[in-house]
């Protein structure tokens, strides 16, 4: 679906590159048919001694003569970009923006013509083709551009399509959730160590613990709890450690950790 389509990324800064990065490696785009736009030269040059791709520094340039935009810039920033590339943009283009916060309806009128907007909201495990991705059409987009849009990040992940009304909630959920995950491994690997194990081993037995639980989840498709469950047997050591983390308020911590997060989220075009 990529492959004779061209794909500008404006903004390719650590998101932009983890996309780029995790395209190219699923194969689905050519190299030839990306460009990227940066706010100065170096960075620039950086990606193209990366990953072989051509840079400008004028977004109109990269817009215009691309299929696919993926408008990857800070929510405070879309404003401006958008106002760059306006007049330039086709209604036979998509423009995916993976700003967090930031509406399709805001974007569709800044843009002076009708062209497809998808909002998304993809986290950083997109590097390893381990991503999740939301996705949410605006009103000019059709279900072909939903489609297009989902092929992109499922290369580098999963991808669910969502009414955009969660869109902020999907970005305090999956998108700032990873780091609420290395703390999780972090704080059991300082466990580990704890009760005698060497670092390394900690850290890999914790990791590798958070990536097999989580595809259990995905895999058997049964509800966490129900998981949870199968591990505890009676009187066993399973049972000790949930009263702990019960007595420590790890469930209340984390599920304000995401309200904080998303209403955060809502905010971040404002400041």
């Amino acid at each position: 679906m990529l492959k004779d389509k061209k794909l500008a990324v404006l903004g390719a800064g650590k998101l932009g590159e983890t996309l780029i990065r995790g395209l190219l490696e699923a194969d689905v785009i050519t190299i030839d048919n990306v460009m990227v736009t940066a706010g100065h030269q170096p960075r620039l040059d950086l990606l193209k001694e990366r990953f072989g791709v051509k840079g400008t520094l004028s977004n109109p340039a990269a817009a215009e003569g691309a299929d696919i935009i993926l408008l990857s810039v800070k929510p405070q920033t879309v404003p401006l970009v958008v106002s760059e590339i306006s007049d330039v943009l086709r209604p036979s283009q998509l423009l995916i923006s993976v700003a967090a916060s930031v509406s399709t309806a805001f974007i569709e009128k800044h843009l002076a013509s009708p062209v497809p907007v998808i909002r998304a909201m993809p986290n950083t495990p997109c590097m390893l083709n381990k991503g999740m991705t939301g996705i949410s059409p605006g009103k000019n987009a059709s279900k072909e551009h939903t489609e297009l849009a989902k092929f992109i990040f499922d290369s580098v992940g999963r991808t669910i399509v969502a009414d955009e009304k969660h869109m902020d909630a999907i970005t305090g959920l999956s998108a700032s959730g990873p780091a609420f995950i290395y703390i999780i491994i972090e704080s059991l690997a300082e466990a580990g160590v704890k009760v005698g194990l060497p670092r390394d081993i900690a850290t890999e037995l914790a990791a590798q613990t958070v990536v097999g639980a989580g595809s259990m989840v995905l895999e058997t498709a049964e509800h966490p709890a129900k998981l949870k469950d199968s591990v505890t047997t009676p009187a066993g050591c399973t049972i000790d450690g949930i009263l702990e983390l019960e007595e420590g308020g790890l469930r209340v911590t984390l599920i304000k950790a995401v309200v904080k997060a998303t209403h955060r989220a809502k905010e971040l075009l404002e400041t």
